[in-house]
């Protein structure tokens, strides 16, 4: 049995008692052996260090999926790689000499080798000045105790743990928390302040009050770090089972304010008259929560997150009303593109997505009465196409009402929608239409040229399918198209005697003599 011994005497009985500890997994006990003898015969220390020995306490680490596990060795992380990948039979390395570091990969595990070493940073950067330095010097250098978790694997000590932090006790009590002064760390690396909120969010762990403290102190140093960064860490955030609990840490620390300002406007509550609305910063992350529950995707969770982002724009009072938000579905998806472009989120395909269900999301709950047309709900199949689905997904999710009574009203008036999806959509396939007639066979039909006419006939034809006007065939359009045809061919002449006359009458009016006076502006 694989069975790690503790360098840490007093926290043996600790140990023993939270984590009864299980065999590794024969594959990576003859990976680490392997590791062990290649890099041993070229003279240098190796220890397994970070998220690997963190995860196999929490009983994390992957089955079958792909495995990083990084390794500090005492000398050359790029000799002790290639020795690793000579001795493994991989070609696979990847080397990169300004860092210090290499990468092998070996069928699903993807091994990371840096040399032990020091660091030292500017104030107004997060790229370190390096030097060589010891395992205890590099675990110093570590973002949080429990990632600063160490196994070795040398002969004389193979598979002793390494905790000069007491990680341990803080995997057993669950705690975020840096390995020394927490504002040198944040101040160091500012980047680390995301990290710390991710990894409570991910583990359901807390923050220490002096980490957490340190961060509100040094939220500003988050300038200097780029949005690509950033959003790399929120996006994991944003993927947490219950990613609420990370938005409320990043508004509590001050963070969410430096790169997401107006997810912070929707705070707060205001009355008037005795008439109060809900505080739309804690409704979003209920909806981002229940999205969560039932949809790992990751552009439907941020559809959760800016459903509502327009709502302090568009907030009114109206006294026989009471506080109203009226067209912050349409402010909301208009303001989709400049908050991605500034976040450093995708602006593809993956932002028109949100936009569109921002703008739809509305919708379908106003369609919820007996006396909604065929027409409408087409209407919402054809603008909705792909995304239908995800669309009742995000309706669904923005019931967030503590009245049960309420909720279960609203989850009948969503299945009677889904309902008449289904039965119109089985009857009209007009989901992601495409026009039946396209512009040369308008042209030929109705005997005119290209211009601006044919947009508007496409119009026509595709407002004539949505009304229920016509059937959604080709057949149909076509004898449609001929309908319009005689009108279409006396259009240009009407607009030409329309435009004879106006020549006319400015033509008269270019004879009458000018009564108007100087100006008296000369030069």
């Amino acid at each position: 049995m694989w069975i790690f011994e503790i360098k840490n005497t007093h926290l043996l009985t600790l140990f023993t008692t939270f984590i009864l500890l299980q065999e590794l997994d024969p594959t990576y006990q003859q990976l680490f052996r392997d590791i062990s003898e290649a890099v041993s015969e070229i003279g240098q220390e190796i220890h397994v260090i970070g998220g690997f020995v963190r995860d196999y306490y929490l009983r994390r680490l992957p089955s079958d999926d792909d495995c990083d596990i990084d390794f500090v060795t005492v000398g050359s992380g790029i000799r002790a790689a290639e020795a690793v990948a000579a001795k493994l039979g991989t070609r696979k390395i990847a080397t990169y000499r300004r860092f210090g570091t290499a990468q092998v990969t070996l069928g699903r595990f993807s091994l990371e080798f840096v040399g032990a070493r020091k660091e030292s940073y500017r104030p107004d950067s997060r790229k370190p000045a390096v030097e060589d330095g010891t395992l205890e010097d590099d675990q110093y250098r570590r973002d949080f105790t429990i990632n600063a978790l160490s196994w070795s694997l040398n002969p004389q000590n193979f598979g002793v743990l390494n905790d000069p932090f007491n990680g341990l006790r803080d995997l057993q009590n669950h705690i975020i928390r840096t390995p020394v002064d927490p504002e040198q760390t944040f101040r160091d690396d500012p980047l680390r302040m995301m990290r710390a909120i991710r990894f409570a969010s991910q583990l359901h762990f807390s923050i220490a009050p002096e980490t957490k403290q340190a961060i509100g102190k040094m939220d500003s140093r988050l300038e200097i770090i780029s949005k690509e960064r950033i959003i790399d860490e929120l996006n994991k955030i944003v993927m947490c089972d219950q990613p609420s609990s990370g938005f409320i840490l990043l508004n509590e620390t001050g963070l969410l304010a430096q790169f997401f300002p107006e997810l912070c406007d929707l705070q707060g509550v205001e009355e008037i008259h005795g008439l109060r609305h809900k505080d739309n910063f804690h409704h979003t992350l209920k909806v981002l929560d229940n999205v969560a529950m039932v949809s790992d995707n990751l552009w439907l969770r941020w559809a959760a997150i800016m459903h509502d982002i327009a709502k302090p724009a568009t907030k009114r009072f109206e006294p026989k009303h009471g506080w109203t938000f009226h067209g912050h579905d349409a402010l909301g998806s208009h303001m989709v593109p400049r908050l991605f472009r500034r976040l450093g989120l995708p602006l593809d395909e993956r932002m028109r997505y949100v936009k569109k269900l921002v703008r739809l999301h509305l919708r379908p709950i106003a369609l919820a009465t007996e006396e909604v047309t065929d027409s409408a709900i087409r209407r919402l199949i054809f603008e909705a196409g792909d995304t239908l689905e995800d669309l009742m997904i995000l309706c669904r999710a923005d019931i967030t009402s503590k009245n049960y009574q309420k909720i279960r009203q609203f989850l009948r008036n969503f299945d009677f929608v889904e309902k008449r999806i289904a039965e119109v959509e089985e009857t009209d396939r007009i989901r992601n239409w495409q026009p039946p007639v396209d512009g040369n066979e308008i042209m030929e039909i109705c005997g005119i040229g290209p211009g601006p006419e044919i947009g508007r006939i496409k119009s026509a034809i595709e407002e004539a399918i949505l009304d229920g006007t016509i059937p959604n065939t080709r057949e149909a359009a076509i004898d449609y198209l001929h309908s319009l045809t005689e009108k279409v061919q006396q259009r240009p002449q009407a607009e030409n005697r329309a435009t004879g006359k106006k020549k006319a009458k400015n033509t008269s009016n270019s004879r009458k003599p000018s009564h108007n006076k100087p100006s008296g502006n000369h030069t």
